[in-house]
């Protein structure tokens, strides 16, 4: 039976809501519409109590205590209050901070800002695979660094960092560490003691939750993490980030996260079993195509593919039922190539050739022999119509 068309492959983009997540969400937009912060009657109560009962699940699912969730409009801003808010207010400790290359733009933004308030950033290149190991963390390292931040998971070519070997070499060494784990969270265990993070960013809608609600684990104890707001008027979220709460969102990330959690480890393997028969059907049909990233540690429905002598963005266009990305959703619109595929050292005539295929927990069978077949028909026409390939053939 033929799939339904047009076919959603751009799950690291984003994730539908989960109608589970909506049915949750629904009564919290016109029957319990209060303000979580109207404490003088029944309406805002209720709203308290929501938002209570979803911190107590965001603490539990990642092994923190509901006091050290902040909630905020997203991973962006997550991430931007963990890194201007950890090293403005821990300034007179030290002004270095330890990244990656290969980081998402909402870390990479933000710790070119901070160069630019004076203070010292290293970007490591990562290995060829994208993984930034503790190694060379351990290499940057000086007496004033301040922060380190690692991402847990990719969300280019799906690399899963060694999170936990960073956090105990930041332990050792009295430096914070932020991980950016949107992509892993609800699809690899996390848990911020056994990781030794102090500062991890989440969100939502990669895991079939509504967009524009994120939260920040902030470290209470061992060390207590102090924060700079970014966001003033008002003190909510213990001062960390002051506005109305959005309660329909935060009741839908935590239904979501409940979800993900619950059937982790099934949904994950049948995510994996589909990505790995549309590489294999890939690889069988079409020759000279090279997979970005590692070939096993890696997020379970994430493919990064290039195309060798087939641009993207033309691939992109001759198949135009299967929704693909060519790299982050959030840089896409950039002519120039991936910066992660530049940092592991793709060239970029094939960085420029390259798609990602985001499966999900709504991906099917007939998904993938559909896409197997609208690439086998596609590359080889545009290979056709390309003067350089013809000469290299």
């Amino acid at each position: 039976m033929p799939p339904k068309l047009p076919i959603y492959l751009d799950n690291n983009a984003t994730t539908a809501v989960d109608p589970r997540v909506l049915e949750a969400m629904l009564p919290w937009f016109s029957q319990h519409y209060g303000n979580a912060a109207s404490r003088s009657h029944a309406f805002g109560w209720r709203a308290e109590a929501a938002v209570t009962e979803a911190r107590e699940t965001l603490a539990e699912a990642i092994g923190a205590t509901p006091k050290e969730i902040v909630f905020t409009s997203g991973a962006t801003e997550a991430d931007d209050l963990a890194l201007f808010g950890a090293c403005r207010a821990n300034r007179a400790r030290g002004s270095h901070v330890v990244t990656s290359m290969a980081e998402h733009n909402a870390v990479l933004d933000p710790c070119r800002q901070l160069e630019r308030e004076g203070f010292e950033v290293t970007f490591l290149l990562p290995d060829r695979f994208g993984r930034t190991s503790a190694e060379a963390v351990a290499g940057a390292l000086t007496e004033k660094t301040v922060l380190v931040s690692v991402m847990a998971a990719n969300n280019e070519i799906g690399t899963l960092n060694p999170i936990a070997e960073i956090g105990a070499l930041c332990k050792s060494k009295g430096v914070l560490f932020h991980s950016d784990a949107v992509q892993a969270f609800g699809k690899e265990p996390l848990d911020v003691h056994a990781l030794g993070v102090d500062l991890m960013s989440l969100t939502a809608h990669k895991l079939y939750g509504p967009k524009g609600v994120g939260a920040l684990y902030v470290r209470a104890t061992n060390p207590r993490v102090r924060l700079q707001p970014l966001i003033l008027g008002g003190g909510h979220e213990r001062g960390l980030r002051s506005g109305t709460l959005n309660v329909p969102g935060i009741v839908g990330f935590a239904a979501a996260a409940r979800l993900a959690l619950a059937g982790r480890e099934d949904e994950q393997a049948s995510i994996r079993a589909l990505k790995d028969r549309l590489w294999d059907g890939i690889r069988a049909q079409i020759p000279e195509v090279a997979l970005n990233g590692p070939p096993t540690e890696r997020l379970a429905g994430n493919l990064n593919v290039s195309f060798a002598g087939v641009g993207s963005d033309a691939l992109m266009l001759s198949m135009k039922q299967v929704a693909v990305s060519s790299g982050s959703a959030c840089t896409s619109a950039s002519v120039e190539p991936s910066h992660v595929l530049r940092a592991i050292g793709v060239p970029d005539e094939l960085a420029h050739a390259s798609l990602r295929f985001g499966l999900g927990r709504f991906t099917t069978a007939e998904e993938i022999e559909y896409t197997i077949a609208a690439l086998a028909d596609a590359v080889p026409k545009l290979r056709a119509a390309s003067p350089a390939w013809q000469m290299r053939a």
